[in-house]
């Protein structure tokens, strides 16, 4: 199975664009969307508690009500497609808020995918197809920045294979997209979720997971203000994007649970 991917651009000026328009969605549509999605994310929190034990922790002490207030979440360390299996670690509040206000940003290769593309379609309030560039599509994202929006994002953007690196065999960066989203989010809270990997259930490539692990995650909450001053203080604006991709491998290099290997059903 092909990788699928939440997409954020890559750090590179605006790309002029031949713009491709999604088809409207009905008036019905819309007002069902978020039963859908709440109904899908809520069958697949019981599917990752009925079939996999999850170990989740927080880094420090979280704050009184983590859960919220919380206007962008960050998974680091993507490595499988099932990264849906996290559902099992939230709360119902969480999965109300993604079917009301989420905003998750994919890569337009998989939005056009069958069956994949309508999963991905499905997972949250708004998924907004998105290009590599810094260009209309993503301009769509940061529209979405208003009221009570949740972005989530994996802003890594593509899969971390068995040997560290990405397809290409290069080093899994963060992109740059996620800078445009905590410059554009006024206040609220930013979720950092630290992934312990999902190799040991399902690897890129393979078509059948493994049942009965543990998958383990680790939580940090930080004020997107105060994180957004502190950074812009220390590196200016012409150093934000820079410093917030450093900011991020360095927490996600550090508060990742380890690999888990696969053990046996």
């Amino acid at each position: 199975m092909n990788e699928a991917e939440t997409s954020s651009p890559e750090v590179a000026p605006e790309a002029p664009a031949e713009e491709t328009r999604e088809a409207p969605r009905s008036q019905g549509h819309l007002a069902i969307q978020p039963f859908v999605t709440y109904t899908l994310v809520t069958a697949l929190k019981v599917i990752s508690r009925l079939f996999y034990r999850g170990e989740y922790r927080w880094v420090g002490d979280p704050p009184p009500n983590p859960w919220q207030d919380i206007r962008l979440v960050a998974i680091l360390n993507h490595t499988s497609l099932f990264e849906w299996l996290w559902a099992g670690s939230v709360p119902q509040s969480f999965i109300r808020r993604m079917a009301r206000h989420g905003v998750v940003p994919v890569a337009e290769k998989t939005t056009q995918r069958p069956l994949v593309g309508q999963f991905f379609r499905l997972v949250a309030r708004n998924v907004v197809a998105v290009t590599r560039k810094r260009d209309h599509t993503w301009k769509r994202v940061l529209d979405q920045l208003e009221g009570d929006t949740m972005v989530v994002m994996l802003p890594e953007g593509r899969m971390k294979r068995a040997n560290g690196l990405d397809l290409h065999g290069n080093p899994m960066t963060i992109r740059g997209g996620i800078a445009d989203v905590l410059k554009a989010l006024p206040d609220g809270r930013f979720l950092l979720a630290y992934s312990g990997g999902l190799h040991h259930v399902q690897h890129p490539g393979q078509t059948f997971p493994r049942l009965f692990q543990t998958i383990r995650m680790n939580f940090e909450v930080v004020d997107i203000r105060d994180y957004r001053r502190e950074l812009l203080e220390r590196h200016g604006e012409d150093g934000f994007r820079h410093a917030v991709i450093a900011d991020l491998e360095r927490r996600r290099d550090t508060h990742c649970p380890p690999e888990t290997t696969p053990s046996r059903g």
